[in-house]
């Protein structure tokens, strides 16, 4: 409300509330990372079964993206965003129920989940977009408010599987469920108590929703200096991931020191968060295109004494320059994107993001996999490093980079 002067003063409870609910909302989600594979296993007693499941209940999320960003900029973001918080945790008791019913089996575990990935499509697109509206209102700067969501967002994903696995070992697999359902009601419940005007901008309504989805794809077209940092995300779920989830544990399986990589990706995720956290600070000093290019080449640089699998301090040391430049890439992005694209619009385009982020490695974990097996750790880590460097240099110096230095839109 505006005092005397008619200066509105600050609120920060609903960013207050809406960051809570997006940690408890990451928590869910990463205990399911850890659940659905570890009870996948438990019904088969195969790891390639587990992966196929992973892959499979990918499919929907991925197809369904663009079409859930066009929901959350026709419906509005905080709705949309608590319809399916509510429809995910309602979906995610099926499990134990379905358990207690009949017999699991992977077929049925397989149909939840992808019932589940179906209705769960768009969360995180939700409360990317819906980021602005409670920052306006806090008086905070989009800088400051996406260091802290991403942030919440690696520290959840760090909590959830932890939690999962002592939740598993507490009181089993099934009731596991029953907690990673609560932390999703929850999250959707504490959204209701949000109360902020949303920027909505005119679009039109009259068309169908599919087009209404492409229109994802023709904004990215208008706003290349978007695409191109798009294209930067691509690049590292496509060529770095492999190396944390196919190479890295191959390697320190072979040499039976699950610890060792148990330690290195603590380390570089506990980095990660100071990084976020620093691009507030950074974005002050410096302009986005130099902060994206460092950020890149960071990640890549520090990617090429890793793989040559030095002695171990060597590695972590190289692990926490990756995490720390890996930090500030996405608040960098979710703030390129609420400064470059319409409100009305911002749905779509995060969406995409999360394509790139799902389907981008269904493809190259494949491959990685078996180029692996093939040619060995070491051979590999080294092909994908010096991909990394030369994608990284060709995107970071795109003539186009230094176009997100400005903004379009202020909410």
């Amino acid at each position: 409300m505006p005092n005397a002067a008619g200066v509105t003063k600050p609120r920060l409870t609903p960013i207050v509330i809406t960051l809570l609910s997006s940690m408890l909302s990451v928590v869910s989600g990463s205990m399911v990372f850890m659940a659905f594979p570890w009870l996948a296993i438990k019904l088969t007693g195969s790891a390639t079964s587990a992966g196929a499941m992973i892959a499979i209940t990918s499919i929907p999320g991925l197809l369904l993206a663009p079409v859930v960003g066009s929901i959350i900029d026709k419906y509005g973001r905080r709705r949309v965003g608590i319809y399916i918080e509510f429809l995910t945790a309602a979906v995610t008791l099926l499990i134990p129920i379905a358990a207690g019913m009949w017999e699991m089996t992977l077929p049925l575990l397989i149909a939840i989940g992808l019932i589940r990935s179906t209705v769960g499509s768009g969360a995180g697109s939700a409360r990317k977009s819906f980021m602005p509206d409670v920052a306006r209102v806090a008086g905070l700067s989009l800088e400051r408010v996406n260091s802290i969501q991403e942030a919440i967002f690696a520290s959840g994903f760090a909590i959830g599987p932890a939690l999962a696995s002592l939740c598993i070992g507490a009181f089993g697999v099934y009731n596991t469920f029953f907690v990673v359902s609560i932390f999703g009601l929850v999250s959707g419940a504490l959204m209701f108590l949000v109360r902020v005007k949303e920027v909505i901008e005119p679009h039109e309504d009259e068309k169908n929703l599919f087009k209404f989805a492409m229109e994802g794809f023709k904004v990215l077209g208008k706003t290349p200096s978007v695409a191109i940092m798009l294209a930067g995300v691509m690049t590292l779920a496509m060529i770095y991931l492999p190396t944390e989830m196919i190479v890295l544990p191959k390697y320190f399986t072979g040499k039976g020191d699950a610890p060792g990589l148990g330690f290195l990706l603590s380390a570089m995720a506990a980095a990660t968060i100071f990084g976020a956290l620093a691009f507030e600070k950074l974005s002050k000093k410096f302009q986005y295109s130099t902060i994206f290019r460092i950020a890149i080449l960071g990640v890549a640089i520090s990617m090429i004494p890793m793989s040559f699998l030095p002695p171990y301090a060597v590695m972590i040391l190289f692990g926490l320059i990756l995490g720390l430049t890996w930090g500030p890439i996405t608040p960098l992005l979710n703030t390129v994107i609420q400064r470059k694209i319409a409100p009305s619009k911002r749905g779509r385009v995060f969406s995409l993001e999360m394509v790139i982020w799902s389907g981008g490695p269904m493809l190259s974990m494949v491959l990685a996999g078996i180029a692996v097996d093939a040619f060995g750790v070491m051979p590999v880590y080294i092909v994908l490093a010096i991909s990394t460097t030369i994608a990284g240099l060709f995107i970071t110096f795109n003539k186009r980079m230094k176009e997100i230095n400005t903004a379009d839109f202020e909410d």
